[in-house]
Parts: C-alpha cells; sequence; structure tokens
C-alpha cells in the first residue's frame, strides 16, 4: 500500500494539476493523505470535487507551518511506502512505479527533479544541477539533496522519525539524515517530478536563502545533530 502525504495552504492556483498527476499512479488500496493549515482559497474545494475515496483530508489543530503540516498528514499513514508531496509540483506518470522498484531494495530514495516556473516553463536545469553530488552524511548536512518532495520510505523509516523534534528546521532534512545514519537510503538519478519555483513557495527549498550564518551554523545545524543524537540514544 502506497501513501502521499501532502500538505496543503491556499494552493488553488496549482493543486488540481498536481493532484491530476499522482491520482493515475495510485491503486484502488492506496491513499493520498492531505493536511490542510488552514486555507481560505479554495483548495479544500478543489480537492472535494474529485469525489474519490482514496483522497483522505485532515484539518492541522497543532502547531502552524509546513513542517508540521507535514507531520499531521505522516502521523495518518498506514501505507508500507511514503511517499512526500508539494501542492504545487508535477509528477512524472512513472514516477511511483520507478521508486517503488528502488523501494525493494532500499528504505529511504530521494530523486531528481526538473525545475520549471509558475507557467509550468523550464529554467534549464534539474535540482541536483544545482547542487553537489555527493552521497556522504557530512556532504548533505551541509547543503542537503534531501529534498521532500522527491523523497519516498518505508514504514520503518517514517515509525522512527516520528514524533517530529520540536526544534528541527525542515521535516525532509530531519527524514533525510535521520535515514542516512540508520537505514539504507539511495540517491536517485531519476528526473521524477516537475518541482515548482514560483515565489509563493510554502518551503523555501529551491530558493537563495535570507538567513544569517549564526542561523545556518547552529539553529539549523546544531539543532539538527542534538536532535539525532537524541534519538539514537534513546529510540531502537
Amino acid at each position: 500500500m502506497v501513501s502521499v502525504c501532502m500538505a496543503t495552504y491556499n494552493g488553488e492556483k496549482f493543486i488540481q494539476e498536481q493532484i491530476d498527476s499522482i491520482l493515475p499512479q495510485l491503486d484502488d488500496s492506496d491513499e493520498l493523505i492531505v493536511s490542510d493549515d488552514g486555507s481560505s482559497d479554495s483548495t479544500l474545494d478543489i480537492i472535494a470535487s474529485y469525489h474519490d475515496d482514496r483522497i483522505i483530508v485532515l484539518h492541522n489543530q497543532d502547531r502552524h507551518g509546513f513542517t508540521w503540516n507535514f507531520e499531521n498528514a505522516l502521523r495518518a499513514a498506514k501505507g508500507d511506502s511514503i511517499f512526500l508531496s508539494d501542492q504545487d509540483d508535477i509528477w512524472e506518470s512513472n514516477k511511483v512505479a520507478c521508486v517503488l522498484q528502488v523501494l525493494k531494495t532500499y528504505s529511504l530514495v530521494v530523486h531528481d527533479a526538473k525545475l520549471i516556473d509558475g507557467d509550468g516553463k523550464s529554467f534549464g536545469g534539474t535540482y541536483y544541477s544545482t547542487n553537489h553530488r555527493k552521497t556522504g552524511f557530512l556532504a548533505n548536512m551541509w547543503k542537503t539533496r534531501w529534498l521532500g518532495c522527491c523523497m519516498a520510505f518505508r514504514k520503518e523509516v517514517l515509525d522512527y522519525c516520528l514524533p517530529l523534534p520540536s526544534h528541527i528546521v525542515a521535516h525532509d532534512y530531519w527524514i533525510g539524515m535521520s535515514g542516512m545514519l540508520k537505514f539504507s537510503y539511495c540517491f536517485m538519478q531519476d528526473v521524477l517530478i516537475s518541482y515548482r519555483r514560483h515565489g509563493n513557495n510554502t518551503s523555501p527549498s529551491g530558493g537563495k536563502s535570507n538567513n544569517t550564518l549564526f542561523y545556518k551554523l547552529f539553529t539549523k545545524r546544531m539543532n539538527l545533530i542534538i536532535a539525532l543524537l537524541y534519538r539514537r540514544l534513546f529510540k531502537s
């Protein structure tokens, strides 16, 4: 069983195109879990218009923001294989099949993505091309290739990573780095989604960071290291 976990917030402009790219790849027993963080536009109306029993809509009542909205969706996942999904990308028609094949060997995978703008036009590159191509822990601690919308993992990874530590910066950074320490993982070279960068993304991934050096060195990475050590010590 596949669980696709999507976090939404005022995503009316692109969400239909994204859902249309996901549902044809799911079996009748699979699920698309949508956690909404209080959308005030027509996002929820668009989702409801599908009348598809595979779509489960949750309303995030806890901590707000994209990280905790994703956690709300992840907590509800029942599948053996979990995919993360943004509300504004487009999946290639073979994404689920390709990733499931790799998940037979590895517990955690991430693939590449074509970069597009708000109109769906290509920027002429991929996400990997904007980053390093190293697969080691330290390289990805400094500049991560663990992009949530390109990630999937087995249930064992989800069980280990939940609950999300309270002071981490991003769910995908946490899951990716936790997985590198405890599980088998794979950086797939396949380009399996069009990753939309349009200026209004909820997640800052892929854009230039405006954070201070102190934030980058201490708040983001030190909090992650502390959380990783704590989880390794107190959760087998």
